[in-house]
């Protein structure tokens, strides 16, 4: 299978559910977590969902503020190897605590999972990634 054309791994990482972050902590390891996110063709943005955490001090925003390198990887398996496929955007990751991009976001993430619907956002900050490279790799889905 051939790398995904630029179109199509913007469109997949558009529809996707769910991806995983990669930070690099203070140590220089990776750290790897789930996250909803909103992609808008250029800019992901993320925030922490209101599940008990130990307060919004979170490791990733730490990891943003000493490193700004992010991954984001999304990606879709089947037994069927032939349907299989990723997408990774790379780029510099920055914490946004307040003001119109945070509350925009907060909106569209609200439109794009239901479940934020009655959760307060509002106070929780925003990782905002600026994407440098955005590959993926996989079949072209026709039809």
């Amino acid at each position: 299978m051939p790398p995904l054309p630029p179109d199509e791994a913007r469109r997949r990482l558009t529809a996707a559910r769910i991806a995983r972050l990669a930070t690099v902590r203070a140590d220089g390891g990776p750290h790897l977590v789930p996250v909803v996110f909103a992609f808008d063709g250029e800019v992901v943005r993320t925030i922490a969902d209101p599940k008990p955490k130990r307060g919004l001090d979170l490791l990733r925003h730490r990891n943003i503020a000493a490193n700004p390198a992010v991954s984001l990887l999304v990606d879709e398996y089947e037994e069927s190897w032939q349907a299989i496929w990723w997408v990774r955007a790379d780029g510099e990751g920055r914490v946004v605590e307040e003001g119109p991009e945070r509350d925009a976001t907060i909106d569209q993430m609200r439109a794009k999972y239901p479940q934020y619907a009655t959760h307060r956002l509002e106070e929780r900050p925003i990782i905002r990634i600026e994407l440098d490279r955005l590959i993926g790799w996989g079949p072209e889905l026709r039809g």
